[in-house]
């Protein structure tokens, strides 16, 4: 499980905005990855493109190249990752409401 305070090497620069990716951040809150995206699509108005938003293929290419995230047809991905935004990340810990993402929401 991610730890708070190894959240700064966690964080990438995607479209000039400072993200965590979606795998990152379930980690962080202790829950799986396609849990935490369930919860954003039941929840799309709580996400606004200024919150969360999925990469571009060729954004997610650049990312594997610097080994960031996992290539598909190697245990990997199949489509490219959400990435959250810091009130994005704030805001998933509120719809996820596991204990976990409370204690990291009141963290940050």
């Amino acid at each position: 499980m991610t730890r708070p305070e190894e959240i700064p090497i966690r964080i990438h620069v995607v479209r000039g905005q400072r993200v965590v990716l979606d795998s990152d951040l379930a980690a962080l809150y202790g829950v799986e990855t396609r849990r935490l995206n369930e919860q954003v699509r039941r929840n799309p108005g709580r996400f606004p493109a200024d919150f969360m938003f999925v990469m571009e293929p060729e954004e997610a290419a650049h990312l594997m190249s610097q080994f960031a995230i996992s290539r598909s047809g190697h245990g990997g991905r199949r489509k490219p990752p959400a990435v959250f935004t810091e009130h994005g990340a704030l805001m998933a810990a509120t719809v996820l409401n596991s204990p976990r993402a409370v204690e990291v929401g009141l963290y940050v």
